[in-house]
């Protein structure tokens, strides 16, 4: 064998030896872990108060909506019917309480005067047949069962012209101090309840009170709504967040405030995120345990870490990855 060729198969022997020992060195590093979550976001429900049948529905599936814009509308005829149920109470005390300020009507404080005097005529009538009854008495004429009679037809002449001059009275003065603030309360009752059923109108139409993205339209017109049922859902995508969940062995490489690479492979790019929230997941993860021999489960935590700069074409569900050491 010539000398070419002994260092040909040299070198070919130390090519295998380098390949199959790098190819050893490999398998026994430790391989990078790669973790998978998912983009999620910010959802706000629109429901009504009121409950009733929907009456239409504004919006479609991927509209866009700004603050004000409408949404839905509610037909309830039971609001309508107690609209005005509060309406006439509210007019009803209304006058109750317009009565006790104005007082009484002048043909009732008329009628009053008249009373009074007629009382005080049958009065002075009776003082006069007294008089002569008494003297008729002391001469012996009538007897005293008679002069007790007339007495007290009399006095009850008198109780009856002094009644009548405090009706009479009480017509000129009108409602007292307390009857015009009891009227006044109970008018300002009613017009609260009718505040609170024009409240409940305004209910049965729906506007957006946050910008976002129609996500679902739950119930459709025609379709009875519960009160406080969402009729449509929306998502902000601009208040987006990546959501992981990570093995508490592994919460070493997530720091809150921290400022990490993530993959978003539908859109091929890398984008930075910051670590915002770490919390225990309520389940337990049967990954491995800890130590060989040492059975314990590892615990699962969730993750959120916030995009640095808002990401075009970000979409809620899409996958994000992250590589670790």
């Amino acid at each position: 064998m010539s000398v070419l060729a002994k260092v040909v198969g040299a070198v070919v022997v130390i090519g295998l030896v380098s390949g199959v020992s790098y190819v050893f060195y490999e398998a026994y590093q430790p391989k990078p872990i790669k973790l998978q979550g998912e983009i999620d976001a910010q959802y706000y429900s629109v429901s009504s108060k009121v409950p009733g049948r929907i009456d239409h529905v504004g919006v479609k599936k991927g509209d866009v909506v700004s603050v004000g814009d409408f949404i839905f509308s509610i037909n309830s005829p039971e609001v309508e019917a107690k609209l005005k149920q509060a309406k006439s109470a509210k007019n009803a005390a209304g006058a109750v309480s317009r009565q006790a300020d104005k007082g009484a009507r002048k043909q009732q404080i008329a009628a009053a005067k008249d009373q009074w005097k007629r009382a005080q005529e049958a009065e002075k009538l009776l003082a006069k047949t007294y008089s002569r009854i008494e003297k008729l008495y002391k001469e012996g004429v009538i007897p005293e069962q008679k002069r007790d009679e007339v007495y007290t037809k009399y006095k009850a002449a008198k109780y009856q012209s002094s009644a009548a001059k405090q009706m009479y009275m009480m017509a000129k003065e009108g409602a007292r101090e307390e009857q015009k603030e009891a009227a006044k309360a109970q008018e300002e009752v009613y017009a609260g309840k009718v505040d609170e059923v024009n409240s409940y109108i305004k209910e049965t139409k729906q506007y957006a009170f946050h910008a976002g993205e129609v996500s679902q339209i739950l119930i459709h017109e025609g379709e009875l709504a519960p009160t406080g049922f969402p009729v449509v859902t929306l998502v902000d995508i601009n208040d987006s967040w990546a959501k992981f969940h990570v093995r508490e062995d592994l919460l070493k490489y997530f720091k809150k405030g921290e400022t990490l690479e993530l993959e978003i492979p539908a859109l091929e790019v890398k984008k930075p995120f910051i670590v915002t929230h770490i919390g225990v997941m309520g389940e337990y993860a049967t990954w491995r345990a800890a130590e060989a021999g040492k059975g314990f489960d590892l615990k699962s935590f969730e993750v959120e870490l916030r995009p640095v700069k808002p990401i075009k074409g970000l979409r809620v569900g899409m996958s994000v990855l992250i590589q670790l050491p």
